[in-house]
């Protein structure tokens, strides 16, 4: 397993993404099956990494922990039961398209009643949402609007 820190073109996210070798990367990258978890955009790239350099062997007393590498079925399952969890997240939720940063405003706002909803909104709404107290969240993984489903 190999994790590269990735960046999307809209807006230069920077987010972590795990792949079996570099060849899966370029490959899922190719046939544009990544897609920035924030915006959901799926042109990306490879960010800058820091390299991680251990110290000399010399130094005494500095103790190193080496983090376990999870095994490709750890990983698949986690990503799975994240999948479930937005599913059942979305049930009893509302999609409103385009109208997210709305809709959303006018619950905060009193406006409208209450409801769960989700949609979409580009990162300068979000970021005014949040910068008005409004309460969002990203979604871990994209959504395929109702019409656009088979």
């Amino acid at each position: 397993m190999i994790v590269f820190d990735l960046r999307c073109a809209s807006s230069g996210h920077v987010f972590e993404s795990w792949f079996g070798s570099s060849a899966d990367y370029e490959d899922q990258r190719a046939r544009r099956l990544i897609a920035c978890p924030l915006c959901g955009d799926a042109d990306v790239s490879k960010a800058v990494m820091a390299p991680n350099v251990a110290p000399k062997g010399n130094r005494g007393g500095t103790e190193i922990r080496q983090l376990a590498t999870p095994a490709p079925e750890q990983m698949k399952a986690a990503l799975e039961a994240l999948a479930r969890a937005q599913a059942a997240a979305l049930k009893d939720s509302h999609w409103v398209g385009k109208d997210f940063a709305n809709e959303a405003r006018a619950m905060h706002l009193g406006e409208t009643e209450q409801r769960t909803i989700h949609g979409e909104a580009t990162a300068e709404q979000a970021r005014a949402l949040v910068d008005e107290g409004v309460e969002v969240a990203p979604l871990p993984f994209p959504v395929v609007p109702p019409a656009a489903r088979n």
